[in-house]
């Protein structure tokens, strides 16, 4: 009889670690972990070289500039539930799956957002959290709410917001920001669309099933293959501006001419292909070409 009960005591105890493991998870998908993952790298990499920052900020400013992406990312979700319920790729997001309530996702964002707020400019500085704010709301705002249902430019334009992190970076270590670190941000602003509708190519369908009017759904294929081409041009160039102002040498000059050339080509052959192999391969390389770009950076100022 006692060990029929100690059982039972053992199975509802792990059902209760089981629940709690479920919306643990679930609070963590709302903050978009795998999306933060860039924001980040390029926010520690704009730190690098803008100084010599401590252990210490590093880790304050990316524990900000987490909680401000996780707040915009929850945000999103509440947001969105309409398209992401229509979409096979979002459909089962815990909110549209019912896993977590559409006001339980609101207010986790707007509490991750006082967080950031408040690690900021308690272990920061003040401008690296209105910088951090203004993303969030950019993000929440200006792309979510305002854009993204009413014209296939939303991406070109709400962008800006998914460049604000080398700001935060930036200014976490000096106070201030200068051409440099807008130059970093201009590099991050004119990558997002090529990197952005090269995926969207991807999932156009899912787009078109839920009305987004997402470049490819509104202009077609061959309309955003010859956008992302001359984006990507565009994209060289602009990575090439930090050598003519003197904020970057030699290394950091042939890497960009280097990593540009790759994305240009596959950028040109996607034009000519659009298969989904190659849109893939695309979005795959856009993701590691930016992470290599802003390293090198920091090996190009440190050396």
């Amino acid at each position: 009889m006692e060990a029929a009960t100690h059982t039972r005591e053992l199975t509802a105890r792990d059902t209760r670690l089981t629940r709690v493991r479920s919306v643990a998870a679930d609070y963590f998908e709302l903050t978009k972990p795998r999306v933060q993952t860039l924001l980040l790298w390029t926010t520690v990499m704009a730190m690098l070289v803008a100084g010599d920052p401590s252990i210490g900020l590093i880790l304050l400013t990316c524990l900000g500039g987490s909680l401000s992406a996780g707040s915009a990312g929850a945000i999103n979700h509440y947001l969105d539930r309409d398209i992401d319920a229509q979409m096979t790729r979002t459909a089962r997001r815990p909110v549209p799956a019912g896993r977590v309530s559409p006001r339980a996702a609101l207010t986790w964002g707007v509490l991750l957002g006082v967080a950031s707020e408040v690690v900021l400019v308690i272990g920061v500085n003040t401008l690296a959290a209105v910088l951090a704010l203004a993303g969030l709301l950019g993000y929440v705002f200006v792309y979510t709410v305002w854009l993204k249902r009413r014209t296939p430019q939303n991406i070109v334009i709400g962008g800006a917001a998914g460049a604000i992190p080398p700001l935060v970076g930036w200014a976490a270590v000096t106070g201030s920001l200068n051409l440099t670190a807008w130059l970093m941000f201009a590099i991050v602003f004119v990558w997002t669309p090529p990197h952005f509708w090269a995926l969207a190519l991807l999932i156009r369908d899912e787009y078109a099933k839920s009305d987004v009017p997402m470049l490819p759904v509104v202009r077609g294929v061959k309309s955003t293959t010859t956008q992302i081409l001359a984006y990507s041009v565009l994209l060289v160039a602009t990575t090439l501006i930090p050598v003519a102002t003197g904020a970057f040498g030699a290394i950091y000059c042939i890497a960009a001419l280097i990593l540009g050339g790759v994305f240009v080509w596959m950028a040109f052959r996607l034009s000519r292909d659009s298969s989904r192999p190659v849109a893939l391969r695309t979005y795959l390389y856009s993701l590691s070409y930016l992470a290599a770009l802003f390293l090198v950076m920091v090996v190009d100022t440190t050396f």
